[in-house]
């Protein structure tokens, strides 16, 4: 096997343990989240600017845990 193609699945390997990694941690990004909640990224975005959701920025992204944002849906519901 060529050290290009070594790399190569090593650098797929490491991408697909992170993908799970961030599944399996309930970790949302801004297009899953609008996806998830049925809005736009548009309306995120509002909902970050004015504080109104809970999220992490984490390197410069934000980030929501799936978890959080179901209890801060629960919340939502009785307003």
């Amino acid at each position: 096997m060529s050290k290009n193609v070594k790399i190569l699945l090593d650098k797929i390997r490491f991408s697909s343990y992170t993908l799970i990694t961030m599944i399996n941690s309930g970790l949302m990004t801004i297009e899953e989240l609008a996806g998830y909640l049925k809005v736009t990224r548009r309306t995120i975005y509002d909902w970050l600017k004015h504080n109104k959701i809970p999220a992490v920025k984490l390197v410069g992204q934000w980030r929501f845990k799936k978890d959080k944002i179901d209890a801060w849906l629960d919340t939502q519901s009785h307003h």
